[in-house]
Formats: structure tokens, sequence, C-alpha cells
């Protein structure tokens, strides 16, 4: 994919600080989530850094909030 078309589809690589305080999870729970398959793998950028793609996050995102069922009132 070109530079261009990465601008274009506004796919940015974000660090683990980033994905932190967007979902509020912790960095061993991120990684043990992309263990199991609950939560978006990451490229490697080096043999040392990796970066997951801000695209996949945000979609992760909505997909919890689209699943989550507002707790009901309880009735007098």
């Amino acid at each position: 994919m070109t530079i261009s078309k990465i601008n274009q589809t506004k796919e940015h690589l974000i660090r683990c600080m980033e994905i932190q305080a967007k979902t509020g999870l912790g960095a061993s729970s991120i990684y043990a989530m992309m263990k199991n398959g609950e939560f978006p793998f990451c490229p490697n950028l080096s043999e040392r850094r990796v970066a997951w793609i801000e695209y996949g996050v945000n979609q992760w995102i909505a997909n919890c909030v689209a699943q989550h069922k507002p707790i009901q009132e309880v009735m007098p």
C-alpha cells in the first residue's frame, strides 16, 4: 500500500501507550487478549518494536460499544 493510500484511509500506527489510553486496558491485558484472538494483532516494526493499526483498534472499540447492554434501572 502506498503512503498516499494510507493517508486516504487514515490508517496510522499507534503504540501500546496510546492503546492503553484509548481502551483503559493494561499492557498485559492487551497482549493476553491478542493471544486469545480477542484483540487486533500488531505488526512488528522491528525486532523490539510493535505498533497497532489504529483503524483495527477503533473497530474493536466500536464493537465493544455495540455489544454493550446497559443495566436496566430497578423498578420501585
